[in-house]
């Protein structure tokens, strides 16, 4: 099998909840590709709520060489210093530089030439990034519907659609984000999330202790493990734990949207 160098610019950190960024990668440089992970790098301004997550960013860079760690072999880390203004042209522009001057050292430093770039950001920085990097295959996976996400990401609208025609590959994680991609590429291919069973089977097998806060749970319960965003269906959820007060609902996750309606349901 050929190995390939792969750079990874990802919408999530690496230590945030683990999903499909993550295991791709893990997958890809266990199969002896090796892989630059870069986390993210933003598609919307900070906010006072984000305050975690620059501190968590400030740890990473310092946890590696200029902001590069080994995670494991074949598996590279980089957890750049930008910036945090995604559709400032003068940020997008000292961004760049500040981003290619990093990633150019990491390529001359592990003998890169021409890398594949496998992207989960349509921002502008991701295309110019790209563009600098002049990859021998771009792919582009659109997991979310990021323009929905907040107000200022609306303007990622135009940069999607940018790199919707110039990806050579795009992946996508449901049907509506095909339809919408397709408009913009003949090159759109459906690719859901899935689950890891041997993770979960390995958990039922070591037959550990129940946490507490689940064992008091009245059975039966209905779990979610991931995040709570904007997308999860909180009016189904609420319809259903209502119609079913019997049932307790788990949900386990970041709260990464208001999700005060379902906590004052008695059963979730």
């Amino acid at each position: 099998m050929t190995q390939h160098d792969v750079i990874c610019i990802s919408s999530i950190d690496w230590d945030f909840i683990w999903q499909g960024h993550q295991e791709i990668m893990t997958r890809l440089a266990a199969g002896g590709h090796r892989v630059l992970f870069i986390e993210n790098t933003g598609v919307r301004p900070p906010r006072f709520g984000d305050l975690p997550r620059v501190v968590s960013r400030l740890r990473n860079w310092r946890r590696g060489t200029k902001g590069f760690r080994e995670e494991r072999p074949n598996l590279f880390i980089h957890s750049p210093i930008v910036v945090p203004l995604p559709y400032s042209r003068i940020a997008q522009w000292l961004n760049t530089r500040v981003l290619m001057r990093g990633i150019n050292r990491w390529m001359r430093a592990v003998g890169v030439t021409r890398p594949v770039v496998w992207t989960f950001l349509p921002t502008p920085l991701a295309r110019a990034v790209i563009a600098d990097i002049d990859p021998a295959l771009t792919i582009y996976y659109c997991i979310d519907d990021l323009a929905s996400s907040s107000k200022e990401a609306r303007k990622i609208v135009k940069s999607e659609q940018a790199l919707f025609k110039s990806a050579d590959l795009v992946f996508v994680t449901s049907e509506r984000l095909r339809e919408r991609a397709a408009q913009s590429s003949s090159r759109v291919h459906l690719f859901p999330f899935a689950v890891n069973l041997a993770v979960f089977q390995k958990s039922r097998e070591q037959n550990e202790a129940v946490p507490a806060d689940l064992a008091a749970l009245r059975r039966p319960v209905a779990g979610y493990v991931g995040g709570l965003h904007q997308w999860v269906d909180q009016d189904l959820l609420a319809a259903v734990a209502a119609k079913l007060p019997n049932v307790s609902f788990a949900l386990i996750g970041p709260e990464q949207t208001d999700v005060s309606r379902l906590k004052a349901l008695p059963n979730v």
